[in-house]
């Protein structure tokens, strides 16, 4: 029994409190103990809110389509665009039809955020005073928005009568640049030491976007990793069988469908083969907080085809454009639940066959020395006459969707004889070597972005591996090589002898390639990628792969760009020789979410590099007003490397620390380890925990 109530003392609190106990290590992370898989979930999102209530509010409110209540109304179109799918009715509808073991689940949830709310009258929520189970079904998988964030917000804007503000289209268009996805890298057991299986779990978030916790049940629950903040289970991690890791795919399963419309009356209806449907109109009320802090509101008339929600027009009003996507709340859930309970290849195989995880490759390892690749398992089945990259025709019942592949259909790789799988976010086609599988052999839309460097890097790695341990698996992550260097610095032209480039041509040409802290190469090289890729983004066709087009570039437009980078190095330091140290910063000084930076406050040396130059460690940074470092705020959150073994071995880190609040001593204590790419020990059995415990209470 659990607290679903706000107001005073949790009812059930007897009965709850005994069945529930949170341990904090000597890292501030939380390890919560139930009878139940109920208690643990009460347990771990008490703990949480504890961690990081804003977080915990921030991410609840995006999900929910509520975000400008208490931001404003720059946030009302992100909150529009997530509504279109988003139905708090139909959610509650959801709820009442959900299995009664998640409903169980979700009343937990529920209960453990309003139990905190509860004993901290303190914490002040902007928006959410009451948590409801139903709530939970807005948040089924990991990453924020997931899909519904691919539609734009401008032209969402435009149908839907708006403009965005120039901030909220910013923070729209900073997920372009660096990429958002992750390492993930399974090693069989006839490569390990041990000749136990092992994972590397290495996902490329926003900094301090999870919280690392443990969750352990009489009800066969124990796993261990990293929870997005607001969410109940964990969402990339390890069992004591098994563990799973997910990167986002390139898989292409979001399609926009044009539709031929006509009014009609006062309907407006678009056309389908020869028929005509109306559309169906619902009514979304959205709030916004005010500058003198009242809530105002606005009513919008949302339309929907049967392809899914209008998402903006094309050629006037004679053309909507709606957007199909995977909106299977239910399904979802349980499957990010029920994956933390599988204990075997078999049971895992089981719950991905719910069909519910729309934009995640998964890496798999467990006890029995299996590992695996798979693909997202929703995907649909379209006509391969038609190229779903662009707007497809909406009125050719041919351009539908017909089902979903199966599990079998889908591209994957099993015990592969090379003892190896990685995914960086890359096509599968080379996950255990060149060759793996052939494109060939399945549909078009699994694979929509090719390869990229961090995927030269593993295979560079792991083709020559062998009697691989924990602490050598954590090594090869971190290995230092930047091969898209490899490919760009040979086609610089050798200046003459006294030309201003001859210098930082001599500097690049005889660097290693590899990034470290005292390197002035690094930072040099750093820049001038970053000036050539501007240049190449700006004029790639739509569609091509950015580090192809990097390769193709002349050497004029290669020189041009170093000169471009030593205009900027000129600017900020007054030199093109600076360590890779001085540039590349890890700042935190404030529990902000959107983090302050400047060069006159504390910050600690990174020495690993962005991912786009095809280090598998990475650091996105760049650089803010007024800062000539480049600070980081995406990229390496969660590490860790886990071995499963008759007992699991693991170590790991978290970018910052386990708390969120600035007066936690575990608000920044894991940063030096971060920063210089060190994971500690983790704490996965209660016999670890023993000489690390700092504190055990109920909730």
């Amino acid at each position: 029994m659990v607290c679903v109530l706000t107001t005073g003392a949790c009812p059930a609190l007897a009965a709850t409190a005994p069945d529930v106990t949170i341990t904090r290590d000597d890292w501030g992370i939380a390890h919560i103990r139930g009878k139940t898989d109920a208690d643990a979930v009460f347990g771990a999102i008490y703990a949480q809110a504890e961690d990081d209530f804003p977080r915990v509010e921030a991410n609840l409110l995006m999900a929910l389509g509520r975000t400008a209540e208490a931001e404003g109304e720059d946030a009302l179109w992100q909150d529009l665009r997530q509504r279109l799918w988003i139905d708090p009715e139909a959610l509650k509808r959801d709820y009442a039809a959900s299995p009664a073991w998640l409903r169980k689940l979700m009343d937990a949830w529920a209960g453990g955020l309003n139990h905190y709310l509860a004993k901290h009258p303190g914490e002040n929520p902007r928006v959410l005073k009451r948590f409801e189970p139903w709530m939970a079904l807005s948040f089924t998988e990991g990453s924020i928005g997931g899909d519904i964030e691919k539609v734009a917000l401008k032209p969402l804007a435009a149908f839907y009568g708006g403009e965005p503000s120039a901030l909220a289209l910013a923070a729209d268009d900073r997920r372009d640049r660096e990429p958002r996805g992750s390492n993930g890298i399974a090693i069989a057991p006839k490569l390990a030491a041990d000749g136990h299986a092992m994972l590397l779990i290495n996902p490329h978030t926003s900094l301090f976007f999870r919280s690392e916790l443990g969750m352990e049940s009489g009800e066969g629950l124990h796993a261990y990793g990293a929870s997005t903040w607001g969410q109940f289970f964990i969402y990339q991690g390890f069992n004591e069988r098994l563990g799973w890791m997910h990167t986002t795919s390139g898989a292409d399963n979001v399609d926009e469908f044009v539709e031929t419309v006509s009014r009609r009356g006062e309907k407006w209806f678009y056309k389908k083969g020869t028929a005509h449907k109306p559309f169906a109109e619902r009514n979304v009320v959205l709030h916004f907080r005010k500058p003198d802090g009242t809530l105002g509101s606005r009513t919008f008339t949302t339309y929907a085809s049967h392809h899914g929600p209008v998402v903006r027009g094309e050629g006037g009003r004679a053309n909507w454009v709606t957007v199909s996507l995977m909106h299977r709340p239910i399904a979802a859930l349980s499957q990010s639940w029920l994956r933390t309970k599988a204990t075997s290849q078999a049971e895992y195989l089981k719950t991905a066959a719910l069909n519910a995880n729309s934009s995640n490759n998964t890496l798999y390892a467990d006890a029995d020395g299996n590992i695996a690749l798979l693909m997202p398992q929703f995907a649909p089945r379209r006509d391969a006459r038609f190229d779903y990259r662009e707007p497809v025709e909406g009125s050719d019942p041919a351009a539908d969707w017909n089902g979903l592949y199966t599990l079998a259909e889908t591209p994957k790789v099993v015990n592969p004889a090379s003892g190896w799988i990685y995914n960086s976010n890359d096509a599968p086609w080379r996950a255990a070597g060149v060759g793996t599988l052939k494109p060939q052999d399945y549909a078009v839309t699994f694979d929509r972005v090719g390869a990229n460097p961090r995927g030269d890097h593993a295979t560079e790695l792991l083709g020559k591996t062998k009697g691989l341990t924990v602490e050598s698996l954590h090594a090869l992550a971190y290995d230092p090589h930047l091969p898209l260097f490899e490919d760009l610095i040979p086609g610089l032209p050798v200046p003459p002898s006294g030309d201003v480039l001859a210098g930082p041509v001599a500097l690049l040409k005889g660097w290693d390639r590899r990034w470290s802290a005292s390197s002035e190469a690094m930072s040099l090289a750093n820049y001038w990628g970053d000036e050539l890729e501007v240049a190449v983004r700006a004029a790639m066709p739509s569609h091509a792969n950015v580090f192809d087009e990097m390769r193709k570039t002349s050497p004029d437009a290669r020189m041009q760009a170093l000169r471009s980078a030593l205009a900027r190095m000129d600017k900020d330091w007054g030199s093109w020789r600076v360590p890779w140290g001085e540039v590349n910063r890890y700042q935190r000084t404030t529990a902000d979410i959107v983090q302050p930076f400047s060069d006159a406050k504390p910050s600690l040396p990174v020495v690993f590099a962005s991912a786009r130059w095809g280090s598998l460690a990475s650091f996105g940074a760049r650089q803010y007003p007024g800062t000539k470092r480049w600070y980081g705020t995406s990229g390496n959150s969660f590490v860790a490397v886990a071995e499963f073994g008759p007992r699991v071995k693991a170590i790991a880190v978290s970018s910052g620390g386990a708390s969120g609040r600035e007066n936690s001593p575990h608000f920044n204590d894991q940063a030096e380890f971060y920063a210089s790419g060190r994971l500690r020990p983790v704490y996965f059995y209660q016999s670890d925990l023993e000489g690390h415990v700092e504190r055990a209470y109920r909730p």
